[in-house]
C-alpha cells in the first residue's frame, strides 16, 4: 500500500511539472533605447541563401501522376 501511494504521488508530481512547462508565458517587450523598432530594416540580398549559380544546381523535382 505504501509503495502504491509513493508511486501515485511521484506520478502526480511529474505530470504537474510537465503540465506547468507547457503553459504559455508572456514575453517581455524588446527595448529599443532612444529609437523606434527597426521595421523594414532587414538586409535583403545580403545573405548567401539563394545565391547559387543558376543552371548549375539540379532543378526542382516535380511529381508525375
Amino acid at each position: 500500500m505504501k509503495k502504491i501511494v509513493i508511486a501515485l504521488g511521484a506520478t502526480l508530481a511529474f505530470a504537474t511539472a510537465a503540465n506547468a512547462a507547457d503553459l504559455p508565458r508572456r514575453q517581455p517587450v524588446p527595448a529599443y533605447p532612444g529609437e523606434q523598432a527597426p521595421i523594414g530594416k532587414m538586409p535583403i540580398g545580403k545573405s548567401p541563401i539563394g545565391k547559387a549559380p543558376i543552371g548549375k544546381a539540379p532543378g526542382p523535382v516535380a511529381a508525375r501522376y
